[in-house]
């Protein structure tokens, strides 16, 4: 059979988005005639395109005094815009726009499927579906009903505004009836953004009974949009909250819950999350963060947060190659036990500016950096109501030598400058100034090794001589209460990590560091390191690794290979042989299955307020029961006193047309505000309509 390609002279009418063209239709067939009735005929693997709408058939007749078409099946019609018709057969006018289809099968970007006894295309825009049944469920020719369907008399689908409206709908699970709606409307799949109501869920906990959330979306223009989720249980009436707003050089969102309940009735409790950012000119960018709440059980009560010390914020900054400033002011509240806010330097301060300049002449690298600091408690008593502002600046000038022989020297030289302004404490003097020298010279000598399999090895050795003059001015450790050492601080002349306490006198640093790349196989890292001083620091705590004029042995490692496997460890080891911190984290992807962990040790130590050791060990993991089942479970567990902190369950279900997922949450901790409590949570959510959409695609074939 030959192929035939005609052009058609006359421009036929065209969709509503090309309304305005000239473009004319064309027809590819095997074969092509014309009757004495003067009826262009087209038989034979036959395709037609009219602007972005497409229909293939076995045969299409063209009246040219009427203008009709006569489409013989099996037709696919695609009209460019996501929806792909199928029909037994079709009488259409000339711009595709207007008629009828028989035993027709709607799909829609290919997520949702509308079968219908006929459809009924109008002006290009809208079609209406008679004695329709809707779903996101794949469909077999095997007589199985899918999971769920909405069957309904008439649905219409308007193409411009992307929305589907239902009449006299019946919601189906199998060929069960679940409800009934006079009137229904849903947004298509290829629609955003639509008002309407989300995925409900079902959440059940020990202190406020069994609640329903249903959240609405609305549409607030293009850029904005508010999602309300009432929340509604035998023990609260909470409305929760989200504003979203995109602007052309930033964004914002607002998080928040208005409650009143039985657990403090007379109260109106709720807390409100913000945050933003936004470019400005020169390179500036300025950023905010808003955490409130009514009171300190409320998150743990409710689950929205795990926070117990909440931050609030307002940054300017700008990040150059050469110079970075920044100012910042925050608000911190406590929520932990025992902990007042009055006695906390709750309103703070903070900026910093530096700058780096490369001199030609001399090589190397010239650095300047300027921080002011200052935070207030609201407390008038003395010394506990202690308040401090400071200003520390630094010069100093940088150079690193690499020697034919593979020796790398680098050096520094510079000088700190610092001014402390202490009120409300009548056990120091309120203002200290100081000028502090400073002088280092490391030397590190790489070496490495390649393997005969690829496999590579380096070897570094590293000494580092450093020197800072002066003696530690009279003034509280407000900032530098907690230090930790590790290999990133391993060479620096301070290891306190703010500048309100430094290290003076003469230190030695002494580490090495050894790596293993194999692209087949195991990577390992190594690092060995040890702190000597001429004179100990005070301000060291016992279990910061650093106290006394040598410190523990800082020991680190990492091992992962190709299998998913990945181990990372870091502890100190004193004289004796006893470790005062260490850490575990650790990761296996293997197969189906996830697994990850994390243990913690901390030795007791009151200079840290921490009266009894703290061993703790985390576990979660999930593992993929089939493409579409999966299971989750975590646990917290206190291995010094015996006890669990926390601990769920998970189990999840995922397909082409549904989600479901159930939780269970146990928190065993307790205080004095807040008591054990357990957590279901319950949610289900139909695929194909945008308002319910995840952002994963499930996809199966029949007989699977």
């Amino acid at each position: 059979m030959r192929r035939l390609l005609l052009t058609f002279l006359v421009a036929l009418g065209l969709p509503a988005a090309a309304q305005n063209s000239d473009r004319p239709a064309v027809l590819v067939a095997d074969d092509l005639f014309i009757t004495r009735d003067r009826e262009l005929v087209a038989q034979g693997n036959v395709e037609a395109f009219q602007g972005t709408t497409r229909i293939r058939a076995s045969a299409i007749r063209y009246n040219d005094e009427t203008g009709a078409l006569v489409i013989e099946g099996p037709i696919v019609l695609n009209d460019g815009d996501g929806a792909v018709i199928l029909a037994d057969a079709a009488e259409l006018d000339q711009g595709l726009q207007n008629g009828l289809l028989r035993g027709a099968r709607m799909v829609l970007n290919q997520q949702v499927q509308m079968a219908a006894v006929q459809i009924d295309r109008v002006e290009g825009r809208y079609s209406q579906l008679y004695k329709t049944a809707v779903t996101s469920c794949k469909t077999c020719n095997d007589g199985e009903l899918p999971l769920w369907q909405i069957r309904a008399r008439r649905v219409v689908h308007d193409t411009e505004a992307q929305q589907l409206y239902f009449d006299d709908a019946t919601f189906h699970i199998r060929s069960v009836p679940v409800f009934y709606l006079p009137r229904l409307r849903l947004p298509d799949p290829t629609l955003d953004r639509a008002d309407g109501f989300l995925a409900p869920s079902i959440r059940t906990t020990s202190l406020l009974g069994t609640g329903l959330k249903l959240p609405y979306f609305i549409t607030l223009g293009e850029s904005r949009d508010l999602t309300l989720t009432p929340y509604l249980s035998s023990s609260t009436r909470t409305l929760e909250f989200r504003y979203r707003q995109a602007f052309i050089n930033g964004d914002i969102e607002f998080d928040g819950a208005y409650t009143r309940d039985d657990q403090l009735p007379d109260e109106t409790r709720g807390y409100l999350f913000g945050e933003g950012s936004f470019e400005l000119e020169r390179g500036y960018k300025l950023s905010f963060t808003i955490e409130a709440v009514s009171d300190s059980s409320y998150f743990t009560e409710y689950g929205y947060s795990d926070e117990d010390r909440l931050r609030s914020d307002l940054t300017l900054s700008r990040a150059r190659r050469d110079s970075f400033v920044r100012t910042s002011l925050y608000n911190f509240e406590t929520l932990r036990p025992g902990e007042l806010n009055s006695t906390l330097p709750t309103v703070v301060i903070d900026g910093e500016f530096e700058r780096r300049f490369f001199p030609k002449a001399w090589g190397g690298e010239l650095r300047f950096g300027l921080e002011a600091h200052s935070h207030w408690r609201s407390s008038d008593v003395d010394v506990i109501g202690r308040d401090v502002s400071r200003i520390n600046g630094s010069l100093k000038y940088l150079r690193r030598f690499t020697h034919r022989s593979g020796l790398v020297t680098d050096a520094q030289v510079g000088t700190t400058f610092n001014f402390f302004d202490i009120t409300q404490d009548d056990t120091f003097a309120q203002n200290h100034s100081d000028i502090a020298p400073f002088a280092a010279v490391g030397l590190s000598y790489p070496m490495a090794r390649r393997e005969a399999g690829g496999a590579s090895q380096v070897l570094t050795p590293v000494v580092q001589l450093g020197w800072t003059d002066g003696s530690r001015l009279d003034i509280p450790n407000e900032e530098s209460t907690r230090v930790e050492f590790d290999q990133g601080n391993i060479l620096s002349l301070s290891r306190f990590p703010r500048p309100d306490r430094r290290e003076r006198g003469t230190t030695a640093a002494v580490a090495v560091n050894w790596s293993r790349f194999d692209p087949n196989g195991w990577d390992t890292y190594v690092a060995v390191g040890q702190v000597f001083r001429s004179i100990s620091d005070p301000a060291f705590t016992d279990t910061s690794g650093l106290s006394g004029v040598r410190s523990d042995v800082l020991l680190a490692g990492q091992i992962k290979n190709n299998a998913g496997l990945s181990l990372t460890a870091r502890t100190l080891v004193d004289s004796d042989f006893d470790i005062s911190k260490a850490e575990l984290r650790g990761g296996w992807n293997f197969g189906k299955t996830t697994v990850e962990g994390t243990y913690v040790w901390l030795e007791a130590d009151t200079a840290e307020d921490r009266t009894e050791a703290i061993s703790e060990v985390s576990l979660d993991g999930s593992y993929d029961i089939n493409k579409q089942w999966s299971a989750s479970a975590d646990v917290r567990y206190d291995v010094q006193n015996s006890t669990a902190a926390t601990a769920g369950l998970g189990l999840t279900y995922n397909n082409e047309c549904v989600s479901v997922d159930l939780s269970v949450r146990r928190r065993y901790t307790s205080s004095t505000s807040v008591e054990p409590s357990t957590d279901i949570g319950f949610n289900i959510g139909l695929r194909g309509f945008s308002a319910s959409n995840g952002t994963e695609r499930y996809e199966r074939s029949c007989g699977k």
